[in-house]
């Protein structure tokens, strides 16, 4: 993800502290004896560098999710972005993790997302869901993320169409636009109308983009999207913030977390991801699934440098 992407001279120089908690998350977040669902995964599953890595050596493209599923319990389609895929083709990849607690988190195509306006899309929702549905019991939350360039100032057409979507289905919406943020009313307004579509949002931590990491809940389930720096030191800080944050709210009634693991250099997701596991684990006493080297490899012999 090259979004609040910065020159690593600067990353030194970037407070990358979380927001406190916001008031608004008391009214989303209820005790529970309910055992929440984590999953960690990254946004590609088609990664060459992870060959020899996680991927056994001379694993070929179409063998790709077969590995990826072993390693991770989730994945943030982002495939599904630039076309629309027919209940065929999503059937073929849902084939990859029948029978395991897998979730394909699908992105809405761009021809709704960016480039319509939210103006006779009808069809194309229609044909777009039609397609992620087949994903069947491996369909996690479908997610919209509206342009960078898409301002509050065109907000009704955006919440109509959100209020339009399927109540059945679960959504996550991310925006980009910088006054969705800093203009207090429309960040009321916005999270407000979440809550009451029970719809989620997306929180992004990249480094440009502090805002961005907003740290609302409009419902007791989170959708994270973590661009880390190819394994800088800062990587593990925040981590660590993180896995705070996150045993904070799965200790008041969080049900379900959705972390996603992105970075300039898709080659370290793996190790980033392990150190991440570890750090959940020994603090929330979970068993969560962390990908596996391929015995030989550099990480199985020397373990993650920090």
């Amino acid at each position: 993800m090259e979004f609040g992407r910065v020159p690593e001279i600067k990353l030194d120089s970037i407070d990358f502290s979380l927001p406190a908690e916001p008031v608004a998350n008391k009214q989303v977040l209820k005790k529970s004896t309910l055992v929440p669902s984590i999953y960690l995964g990254c946004a590609k599953w088609g990664r060459k560098e992870w060959i020899g890595k996680i991927y056994p050596k001379g694993t070929k493209d179409a063998q790709f999710l077969d590995h990826y599923v072993q390693h991770y319990n989730t994945i943030e389609l982002n495939a599904t972005h630039y076309k629309i895929y027919s209940p065929a083709e999503i059937a073929k990849w849902a084939a990859k993790a029948q029978g395991k607690n897998f979730k394909f988190c699908p992105k809405f195509v761009n021809s709704i997302s960016h480039y319509s306006g939210f103006n006779n899309v009808d069809y194309l929702t229609t044909s777009f869901l039609e397609g992620v549905l087949a994903f069947g019991e491996n369909l996690g939350p479908i997610f919209l993320q509206v342009s960078e360039k898409y301002s509050p100032n065109q907000r009704d057409k955006l919440f109509k169409y959100l209020q339009s979507l399927p109540k059945d289905l679960q959504f996550f919406l991310e925006v980009r636009h910088p006054d969705w943020f800093s203009n207090k009313a429309i960040r009321t307004e916005l999270f407000d109308l979440l809550r009451s579509l029970k719809m989620g949002a997306v929180i992004t931590d990249t480094v440009g983009r502090r805002d961005c990491a907003h740290m609302e809940l409009s419902i007791p389930k989170t959708f994270i999207r973590y661009v880390s720096n190819s394994l800088h030191a800062s990587d593990y800080t925040r981590i660590d913030a993180w896995v705070e944050r996150m045993k904070f709210w799965l200790d008041n009634g969080m049900q379900e977390l959705y972390f996603f693991m992105h970075m300039h250099d898709e080659a370290f997701s793996p190790e980033l991801t392990v150190y991440l596991v570890d750090k959940m684990n020994a603090a929330c006493g979970l068993n969560l699934l962390k990908p596996q080297f391929v015995s030989g490899s550099l990480f199985s012999q020397f373990g993650l440098a920090k």
